[in-house]
C-alpha cells in the first residue's frame, strides 16, 4: 500500500489544522475526551431522596452542562463491583420513576448538548478498589451500566480510602473499554489536593485523560494556600489560594470550583454566588480577589460544580441562575 498521501487528504488536513487555529474553535478537555463548554456548570443530581427538592434527571436545568449522576452503589456481594438504577425512594417521591425512564432523559439531556457521567464514592459511599481482581470487577460493572444508561464517563469522589495505583488503572481501562468519547471529573477534598495530597498523586497519572477536577471547597477547615498562608472556609481567598495547587498540574480549562448550592447542602463552607463569582473573575481576569491576587490570569478557567442541583431547585435556581449568567459573560 502506498504511503503518499492523496490532494484531497493533504486538502483536508489543511482545513482541520486551520480550524484548530480559529479563535474560538472548540477543544478537547483532555486527550481523547468529548469537549465540554469552557465556562461549564456542573451540578450533581441526587439519586435518593433527602431534605432537597426530588428531581427526576428532565427537571435539571438547562443551565448545567454537566450532570453528575450521585451515586453508583456498592455490591456487598462482589467488592469492587458497582450497581446503578433509580433509587425506589427517589421514584415513590417523584410520583414514579424507572430506569426506562432514567435512560430516556439521559438520551434527551445528550441531544441537548449535555454530559452525563456517573459518580462513585460520595460522604457515605466507597468502592473497594485495593486488589487488581476488584479493578477488573469495577471496570466490568461499570462499562456495563455505562453502555446500557448511556452515561459518557466516570467521577471520582472516593471520600473514604483511595488506591491511587489501581484507581488509575481502573480510569484507563475504563477510558479503554468505552472508547474516545469517555469523559473523567474528580471531586477531591481539599486535603486530597494539598501539595503530596492523594489526589493530586492520581491527577498526575491521569491527568490526560481528565475532563475537569472541581475541589468541593466545603465541609472542610482552613488549609494552607499556595502563597503558603493558612486561608479561612468561606472566603474568596480560600477558593482561589488553593485553586493555584491545580493549575501548577492542570490546564486551566481542566479546573473547576466546587461549591455547595445553598446552606443546607452542606455542612459548612457555603458561600453566597458573589462569592462564586468573584473567585473566577479573579481567577480569570485578577479583578474581584481577595487578599490573594494570582501571578497570572487564567482565562480558560473550566467552571463551576455544585452539590447539587436539587438544593439549587430547593432554593428556585438561587445559585445556578446568578453563576450561569457570571459564567457566560467570562466566555
Amino acid at each position: 500500500m502506498s504511503s503518499r498521501r492523496s490532494p484531497l487528504a493533504v486538502l483536508a488536513g489543511a482545513v482541520l489544522l486551520l480550524f484548530a487555529l480559529l479563535p474560538g474553535a472548540a477543544s478537547a478537555t483532555g486527550t481523547g475526551a468529548t469537549a465540554v463548554p469552557n465556562k461549564h456548570l456542573t451540578g450533581y443530581w441526587q439519586n435518593f431522596v433527602n431534605g432537597a427538592k426530588p428531581q427526576k434527571l428532565a427537571d435539571v436545568p438547562a443551565a448545567y452542562d454537566v450532570i453528575v449522576l450521585a451515586f453508583a452503589n456498592s455490591d456487598p456481594a462482589s467488592p469492587g463491583a458497582v450497581t446503578f438504577g433509580v433509587d425506589p425512594g427517589l421514584a415513590d417521591a417523584v410520583g414514579g420513576y424507572t430506569d426506562a425512564d432514567l435512560k430516556a432523559d439521559i438520551a434527551a439531556k445528550k441531544a441537548a448538548g449535555k454530559s452525563i457521567v456517573l459518580s462513585i464514592g460520595g460522604e457515605k459511599g466507597n468502592v473497594d478498589l485495593s486488589s487488581p481482581a476488584n479493578v477488573t470487577r469495577f471496570v466490568d460493572t461499570f462499562a456495563a451500566i455505562a453502555q446500557s444508561f448511556g452515561i459518557q464517563g466516570l467521577d471520582v469522589d472516593l471520600e473514604h480510602g483511595l488506591n491511587v495505583a489501581n484507581t488509575a488503572d481502573a480510569i484507563k481501562q475504563l477510558r479503554s473499554r468505552l472508547g474516545e468519547g469517555f469523559l473523567l471529573t474528580m471531586a477531591p477534598q481539599t486535603i486530597d489536593v494539598q501539595p503530596g495530597g492523594r489526589y493530586l498523586q492520581l491527577i498526575e497519572q491521569t491527568k490526560d485523560l481528565i475532563t475537569a477536577v472541581h475541589t468541593q471547597y466545603y465541609n472542610s477547615g482552613s488549609m494552607l494556600g499556595c502563597n503558603d498562608k493558612v486561608v479561612s472556609q468561606g472566603s474568596v481567598d480560600f477558593i482561589t489560594a488553593q485553586a493555584c495547587f491545580l493549575l501548577r498540574t492542570l490546564r486551566p480549562d481542566q479546573v473547576s470550583l466546587g461549591l455547595p448550592a445553598s446552606s443546607s447542602a452542606a455542612g459548612s463552607g457555603y458561600v453566597s454566588p458573589t462569592v462564586v463569582n468573584n473567585a473566577l473573575s479573579c481567577l480569570a481576569k485578577r479583578t474581584g480577589c481577595g487578599s490573594y491576587v494570582p501571578e497570572t490570569a487564567f482565562p480558560q478557567i473550566g467552571g463551576v460544580m455544585t452539590w447539587s442541583t436539587n438544593w439549587d431547585a430547593t432554593s428556585g435556581g438561587a445559585f445556578s441562575t446568578p453563576v450561569r449568567a457570571h459564567l457566560d459573560s467570562l466566555r
